[in-house]
């Protein structure tokens, strides 16, 4: 991969706003961690409780270049083609700051799929361009009625694969037909969250074929980090340097900096590694015990860390869920979904918990 054009821009120019190219990025106080620090106006002693090795009355260092370097091995990506965000929903909502002008710019996503891309298109006052997966085909991504909504005005493409919340993983043939038509046209982006479940490489092994890929990975899933809020967006250098201008300084508490680190150990990764191997085993128990109800008319398969089912009566199953102790997701908000809910794959005991609950008079 080449390095970074000199100018703000380079092969996006023409994509991205131009108040963004014309920006002077916020600049932070110096990280030269030898030094005593005192140039960024920082309480020179430690809170109560601080058990961090760094300190939490110091600001963390803005993109901190260990972790950058162990998440890029991570994901097989060079360090200039990942930034380092605040979950995923940082990097859709960095997308969106970066390339959409209000009242102009539009994104193309393929519904029913995550809330997020729209909600984040909403904010920053763009349009919202649909291409429904085929729910005949398993939920499958249609890269020719795709490419025939697409239209100028829509900067971003949104993929989910595996797509939530039906759980399947796209065709990856389509996908790169898309990659391939609209190269020059759009930023393909292509939410990765959940891959460690599919059994399938990530496509960010086609970064360097195509420098309009964006992928958005997690370690929210697979490396049962949620609550640390750690996420990237890996995409050429030259996107990730316009994605860096407009990301707060500080984006990475140094708590989260900290434990992810410890979460990217090789004892720690071989630990999650087998953590998803049972939770497979799970999926598949769960699945057939789910399909054995009478109240299920269909589970999805899937390739997540959860599973689509299709209920008789939707709401009665979440009621029985719930006077169980359990909550499930409630998709009725989707136009196709409207007697479904999303069972994420829990402990085995809890798997059996929620079953003698759906299994209750």
């Amino acid at each position: 991969m080449s390095a970074p054009a000199s100018r703000a821009g380079g092969v996006f120019e023409s994509l991205v706003r131009a108040e963004i190219l014309a920006l002077t990025p916020y600049s932070h106080a110096a990280w030269q961690p030898h030094l005593v620090r005192l140039h960024a106006n920082e309480a020179p002693w430690r809170p109560a409780g601080d058990v961090t090795e760094a300190g939490l009355n110091r600001y963390p260092e803005p993109q901190p270049q260990a972790l950058v370097r162990e998440l890029a091995a991570l994901f097989e990506v060079e360090p200039a083609q990942l930034l380092v965000t605040r979950g995923s929903d940082e990097a859709i909502d960095l997308l969106s700051r970066v390339f959409l002008r209000a009242g102009q710019d539009a994104i193309l996503q393929t519904p029913p799929t995550f809330g997020m891309y729209s909600v984040a298109a909403h904010i920053q006052g763009a349009e919202v361009i649909e291409a429904p997966l085929r729910r005949e085909q398993d939920w499958q991504l249609d890269a020719a009625r795709l490419l025939a909504a697409w239209r100028p005005a829509a900067k971003l493409v949104y993929l989910c694969s595996p797509n939530n919340p039906t759980g399947n993983r796209l065709d990856e043939s389509a996908i790169l037909a898309v990659c391939e038509t609209l190269a020059g046209r759009a930023i393909v982006v292509v939410d990765e969250a959940y891959v460690e479940w599919s059994g399938v490489p990530s496509l960010a092994r086609f970064l360097p074929r195509f420098s309009h890929l964006a992928i958005l990975r997690t370690l929210s899933k697979a490396h049962a980090l949620a609550g640390a809020r750690c996420g990237t967006l890996l995409a050429h250098p030259e996107l990730i340097a316009l994605a860096r201008r407009v990301i707060p300084p500080y984006a990475i508490a140094q708590g989260t900096v900290e434990s992810v680190l410890r979460a990217l150990q090789p004892a720690a990764l071989a630990e999650s590694r087998r953590q998803v191997a049972q939770l497979l085993q799970q999926r598949r128990w769960l699945a057939q015990e789910l399909a054995a109800l009478p109240q299920v008319e269909k589970v999805w398969p899937s390739d997540a860390n959860f599973l689509m089912i299709d209920g008789r009566d939707a709401a009665a199953m979440l009621g029985r869920a719930a006077a169980g102790g359990f909550i499930l997701r409630d998709l009725s908000g989707y136009p196709t979904l409207l007697n479904s809910l999303r069972v994420s794959v829990g402990s085995p005991e809890h798997n059996r918990q929620l079953l003698r609950s759906l299994r209750a008079p």
